[in-house]
């Protein structure tokens, strides 16, 4: 595993480049908690072995924090292409968690984090998720960058 998120995503879309010989992409993304320095970031998977437990452990480590708690959702995906350097696309979503677990377990930390701008936690956003979630603006962009790649290495 890297130290940032654009280096996990690069050693993914990589490896998976070396194993088809076909444009590839990889992905890191983390919530990252102002309060906490940013943290878990990059760790956000690891704080524990379930999706319910890393949020009690991320809930249990802001209490007695202030509110708000500012926050971030970040992702970095990673384009590699055979014999080109690889692309990264960034995407964000600021928001707030909040310690009132709502809706469907979604992904991640969806049920704890607020939008701006939406009644809604992230879990109980699906028709709204399509224009504010970071990984399918960044894969999109991608996915578009690549195609063109590829058709214009075959004229």
């Amino acid at each position: 595993m890297g130290d940032t998120y654009s280096e996990n995503a690069r050693l993914k879309a990589g490896a998976a480049l070396a194993k088809s010989g076909l444009p590839s992409l990889g992905d890191d993304s983390g919530l990252e908690v102002e309060a906490l320095g940013s943290f878990p970031g990059i760790k956000s998977a690891r704080l524990g072995p379930t999706q319910k437990e890393r949020t009690a452990e991320l809930l249990r480590r802001l209490e007695g924090v202030p509110r708000p708690w500012k926050a971030r959702f970040v992702c970095v995906i990673a384009l590699a292409m055979p014999g080109r350097e690889t692309r990264f696309f960034e995407g964000e979503c600021r928001g707030e968690v909040v310690p009132e677990w709502r809706g469907e377990a979604g992904f991640g930390y969806d049920p704890i984090f607020r939008c701006p701008g939406l009644a809604r936690r992230s879990a109980r956003c699906r028709r709204r998720r399509t224009q504010i979630q970071p990984p399918r603006r960044g894969s999109s962009r991608a996915a578009e960058i690549g195609c063109r790649s590829q058709s214009s290495s075959l004229d």
